[in-house]
């Protein structure tokens, strides 16, 4: 059996990812191996490798947040709370996982799926989260002239400086200045602290919203509360974080004895994404309880209409102004994900320490995805509030195939080592993929059969259910009959990186777990069919 211990080499593909970390709010060098002792020792540190947790959450209540979260306000008021305090742990397991495979690889989680599983199922998973980036990225654009329309600019206007802001702030050629303009934007999201205390919603109800799940709408109505909870879970639980954060990291150049400085920058960034969206969820409630256009959700601009009416003119400005800084900070965050990702899988330099000349390649990506979006967004009469909906259950609906392919790369002991999943978190996640499933197959009833009830909503995730511990039990016990041949040393664990990777032997795919993929794949293109389907009932139904 082989032995991994301490490596040397590391696997890092660019030398630009080699170095000091000079992040935001300070800086590290890369030769300070010094331990860090006492309180003021250890903030400093922190604050240096604060950036890409507290980005890609920030990022995440994006546009397509501020529409989700408020379409889930003013129409079933807080009774779709309890759904964002069951993804926080969703939320912490998945990034904590990336965050570990970008600090010990030093290599994309693209380029990882290619290398470990053939590039057969990691151009799949690239071609997946272009698509599902580009749209998002439209997103962020509706988000922009929406409020800057509420606020009184030309939509052209609108469109092109914030386009400028967007390349400026990735074309200067320096990882620094891009975090600090991004960490900047990310101070933006406290506008929604002003924006709760002006409206006050009630904190009962709010209480009440996180802890008494159900599902409102009744009969007839199913098929549009599941496409929006789907919606609330792909917009709070996105593809694209998985792949924007393992490569942030690593172009940070943080390492494993950072890990746990990182935890708490991730774990920062989850307080302040669950905070905003109940926020967000709360004041539209409370603005529109009892108003004419309570249940008649149309887009943002609509959001900030009934807000300044229940509120006045002023708190109205603020929800746009929260509105265009979350929508140019989830511009920053998707684009660099996509053009990380395109870059890993074509084998393009691809870092923020590189000046345009430097990664040619890699800025015409993030250029391209900009033009392309804000050109759409300019075309007339488009249903933006059906896009954006439409999006967030589109990431919904494509997670589990990512979460799965994040799984596997945790398992993969070569590429980890000591840092590998123990059996709790790889229990956690199956149950998450489970559900994640269970959620499509739902949305997939409820389009089909419209009068879908509650008890037969629940006989599904009860049959998921049964199905999802059968195959877990299976492979559990499979796993333990099969040794590993692969032993792990854990001492020293904060030095260990991953080996270069042609010194890695590739693991065999097996034909139940080829098989499996398929199934899951083919039936996931099925739900994406009848998450488009619903969107276009509910356009002809407006």
């Amino acid at each position: 059996m082989a032995t991994i211990t301490r490596t040397a080499p590391a696997a890092v593909l660019d030398d630009a990812h080699v170095g000091d970390i000079r992040g935001a709010l300070g800086t590290i060098a890369v030769d300070d191996f010094a331990p860090r002792v006492g309180l003021p020792a250890k903030l400093k540190t922190l604050l240096a490798i604060v950036g890409p947790g507290l980005i890609v959450m920030v990022g995440d209540n994006d546009a397509g947040a501020f529409s989700t979260y408020g379409q889930a306000g003013q129409n079933y008021g807080t009774r779709l709370l309890w759904t964002l305090l069951l993804l926080v742990p969703v939320l912490y397991v998945n990034q904590e996982m990336v965050l570990r495979l970008g600090a010990v690889t030093g290599v994309g989680h693209a380029r990882l799926i290619i290398e470990r599983f053939g590039r057969f199922w990691g151009t799949l998973e690239v071609v997946d989260l272009f698509i599902l980036n580009a749209l998002t990225l439209v997103t962020e654009f509706i988000g922009i002239t929406l409020a800057s329309a509420y606020l009184g600019m030309p939509k052209l206007v609108a469109v092109v400086l914030a386009a400028c802001v967007i390349l400026a702030a990735a074309f200067t050629g320096s990882f620094r200045r891009f975090e600090r303009i991004a960490v900047a934007f990310c101070a933006g999201s406290l506008l929604l602290i002003p924006l709760f205390l002006a409206i006050h919603p009630s904190g009962e109800q709010l209480a009440r919203g996180f802890v008494v799940p159900g599902l409102p709408g009744g009969s007839g109505q199913m098929a549009t509360v599941m496409l929006l909870i789907i919606g609330i879970v792909g917009t709070t639980v996105a593809p694209w974080q998985l792949f924007f954060q393992q490569s942030y990291v690593v172009d940070k150049r943080i390492t494993p004895r950072f890990i746990r400085y990182e935890k708490v920058d991730l774990c920062i960034g989850i307080m302040i994404v669950v905070v905003g969206a109940a926020v967000l969820m709360g004041a539209t409630a409370a603005a529109f309880a009892g108003s004419a256009a309570a249940g008649h959700f149309t887009d943002a601009a609509g959001l900030a209409d009934g807000i300044a009416a229940h509120a006045g003119r002023v708190v109205g400005v603020v929800f746009a102004v929260a509105l265009l800084d979350a929508a140019i900070i989830g511009a920053f965050a998707v684009s660099l994900s996509t053009a990380y990702a395109v870059g890993d899988t074509l084998g393009l330099k691809h870092s923020l320490h590189r000046g345009v000349r430097q990664a040619k390649g890699f800025y015409a990506i993030y250029a391209a995805l900009i033009a392309v979006a804000a050109a759409i967004v300019l075309i007339p009469r488009a249903p933006l509030g059906l896009i954006i909906e439409g999006v967030q259950a589109l990431a919904g609906v494509l997670l589990p195939a990512a979460t799965v392919f994040l799984l596997m790369l945790c398992n993969d002991r070569a590429v980890l080592g000591p840092w590998a999943n123990r059996r709790g978190t790889n229990v956690f996640t199956s149950a998450v993929i489970a559900l994640l499933i269970a959620m499509s197959v739902v949305l997939t009833a409820s389009v089909l059969f419209p009068g879908i009830t509650e008890r037969q909503i629940l006989s599904i995730f009860l049959g998921c259910a049964v199905v999802s511990v059968a195959g877990g039990g299976w492979a559990l016990i499979r796993s333990l009959r099969v040794h590993s041949s692969v032993e792990v040393d854990r001492r020293d664990r904060e030095s260990w990186r991953m080996p270069p990777l042609n010194m890695l032997s590739k693991p065999v795919m097996s034909t139940g777990r080829k098989v499996a993929l398929t199934i899951l794949r083919s039936y996931l293109a099925i739900a994406m069919i009848l998450v488009f389907v619903r969107l276009i009932q509910m356009a002809i139904g407006h």
